[in-house]
């Protein structure tokens, strides 16, 4: 496998290539401060040599050279300070831009991938990939200019030293390899634990979305208890994994500090035997240790970095996965539809799941423009699964499903999305206001929303509120009864005037005489060719004809009276009968 370290190296560089400006200004901080803790050094020995000894065994230095050594360490503070600042400054920037940029990258892939990918991922997962990898990803790269300064730091430092003595340069050339050997030891041992860490990351993420997402479930069942224990599970897994890290982490870490000092005490050894010998000066021996003491906090700096690289490069390899997920049929490319009444047809369709589970074999039939039509079938028949494929939430595997005699393979996406509107029996709200939920894209007024809903039958409850349509929507519309958010949800389809409207089930929770209503006045308000997925009988009386789906094939199709001389047909409408409706609302 490639070593953990080139793969980080060519993380950093795929980060920081997009911000070439911010990142080149925190090199230069970076190159600037290397350069300016040599120069301190080298002053730190001068002033020791030239004012500091002669002041305990001549006469004292002049006060115009003290003030001029002070103003030289001032002045290289004043350097140091402010190529920090540069530094500090410039990284941060380039990190919390590239940051930004994943997150939008990463929210992009996820809207625009295909129902699939979102039904196989939990989005906990899907949160975890958007917050703890990008932050994961991107952290490392603040160490990273102070890490090349420091790279530039000890090419001086090496070279400084060899100005001041070849012996106290030795001790330098066997600490810093040292360090490297040492470092590259734990970003390989540490790569799989916090490959482990991110993965369990995710994991508490789900659970914990799963649980507030469904608190309904867990109050009205009674499953706090239960959740707590999964929360705590997965809690202590996590746990577990970091401590396994923290405890390779703590391993290396004090030995990574200790080097250097380590390298003070036998250079202070080293050079109490050259002054002895008369091969160097105090001074001299003062700027050796002066450098060695700078260089302990920014060779800490440059472990913090390879302690980053390993989570970083798993991280990174995370979001690719994202990014590898293929996007939907792009926008702008394909044909419109022609003006006019569209209608809709299916050739020979056939759809599959990805473990092989069949649900259509072969469905054909037409709906002609205008007409609305009724669609039974049994639960798990593929009614769902057919709306899905005429909007290309999904494709077939077979066969072809047209509108207005085009194919929507060859749809433009957005001529799609503006002639056909689906309403699915679950629907989401959003916690915005009852208008904005209903004109999501702000583009029609106020009268034309009041019309979707006087049509959708919601302008009774909404105008009986005290906001009218600017009152707050609870977040995914649990301050509304079932009945209602899907009322509300069908005039947001109404809103757009589309010119095929599929209805999934979308009145299962209006009571019967709403339903019955709503269904009238679609009929006589919108012009529309119209699909319904029906589970009732008065649904099913009211369409122009019903369409059998049975064995994955539309396996009759007619009126519903006459559909009733099928055994198949009259069980699933006696079982509607017999059932009775779902669960209505109480509400108006």
């Amino acid at each position: 496998m490639e070593a953990v370290f080139t793969r980080g190296l060519r993380t950093v560089w795929r980060h920081v290539r997009d911000e070439p400006v911010t990142f080149t200004l925190a090199l230069i901080g970076a190159s600037i401060h290397a350069a300016g803790v040599v120069a301190t050094a080298w002053a730190i020995g001068r002033v020791t040599d030239e004012l500091i000894l002669p002041a305990f065994t001549t006469e004292p230095a002049t006060a115009r050279a003290a003030l001029g050594g002070a103003l030289l360490l001032v002045g290289l503070g004043v350097l140091r300070a402010s190529s920090i600042l540069l530094r500090r400054y410039s990284a941060g920037v380039t990190s919390f831009r590239v940051r930004a940029r994943l997150r939008r990258q990463v929210g992009h892939t996820l809207v625009h991938a295909p129902l699939e990918y979102h039904r196989d991922t939990p989005a906990g997962q899907l949160l975890a990939h958007a917050d703890a990898d990008v932050q994961a990803s991107t952290e490392v790269l603040d160490p990273v200019p102070f890490s090349i300064g420091v790279v530039l730091l000890i090419g001086f430092s090496l070279a400084s030293l060899l100005a001041v003595d070849p012996v106290l340069t030795a001790v330098a050339l066997v600490l810093f390899p040292a360090l490297a050997v040492l470092n590259r030891i734990y970003t390989d041992r540490v790569h799989g634990p916090v490959a482990e860490v991110q993965e369990r990351i995710g994991r508490v993420s789900r659970i914990a979305h799963e649980s507030f997402d469904g608190a309904l479930v867990v109050k009205t069942l009674g499953l706090a208890d239960h959740e707590r224990d999964r929360m705590a599970t997965a809690a202590d897994s996590l746990r577990e994994a970091r401590v396994r890290v923290g405890r390779i982490r703590g391993t290396f870490e004090p030995a990574i500090d200790a080097l250097p000092n380590l390298g003070i005490i036998v250079l202070a050894l080293v050079g109490a035997w050259r002054i002895d010998s008369g091969a160097i000066e105090i001074g001299q021996l003062v700027q050796a240790m002066a450098l060695f003491g700078l260089l302990a906090f920014p060779v800490r700096i440059v472990g913090f970095f390879l302690q980053e690289l390993p989570r970083s490069v798993v991280a990174t390899e995370r979001l690719d996965r994202v990014f590898a997920v293929p996007p939907g049929p792009p926008e702008g490319v394909g044909v419109g539809l022609p003006d006019g009444p569209v209608g809709l047809r299916f050739d020979d369709v056939a759809f599959s799941w990805p473990d092989g589970t069949a649900v259509l074999a072969g469905a054909t039939f037409e709906v002609a423009p205008g007409e609305i039509v009724a669609l039974v079938g049994a639960t798990g028949a593929g009614k769902t699964t057919l709306c899905e494929l005429v909007v290309r939430l999904l494709d077939p595997d077979r066969g072809t499903v047209s509108i207005a005699g085009v194919d929507v393979a060859d749809l433009d996406p957005a001529a799609l999305r503006e002639a056909v509107a689906l309403v699915f029996q679950e629907t989401f709200l959003f916690a915005d206001p009852l208008r904005t939920n209903i004109d999501l894209n702000d583009t029609v007024d106020l009268q034309a929303v009041q019309a979707a809903a006087r049509t959708a039958h919601a302008a009774g409850f909404i105008e009986a509120v005290t906001d009218g349509y600017d009152a707050l929507v609870g977040e995914r519309g649990l301050t509304l009864s079932g009945g209602q958010r899907q009322r509300v949800a069908l005039a947001r389809a109404l809103v757009r005037q589309p010119r095929l409207l599929l209805l999934d089930d979308a009145t299962s929770a209006v009571d019967p005489v709403v339903e019955a209503a709503i269904l009238a006045d679609l009929r006589r308000e919108l012009a529309a060719t119209t699909l319904v997925v029906a589970h009732r009988l008065s649904t099913i009386r009211l369409a122009d004809r019903v369409l059998f789906l049975d064995g994955g094939r539309i396996a009759a199709s007619g009126r519903h009276e006459e559909l009733l001389a099928l055994p198949a047909y009259e069980r699933i409408v006696a079982a509607y009968e017999r059932d009775g409706l779902p669960s209505g609302e109480a509400r108006p």
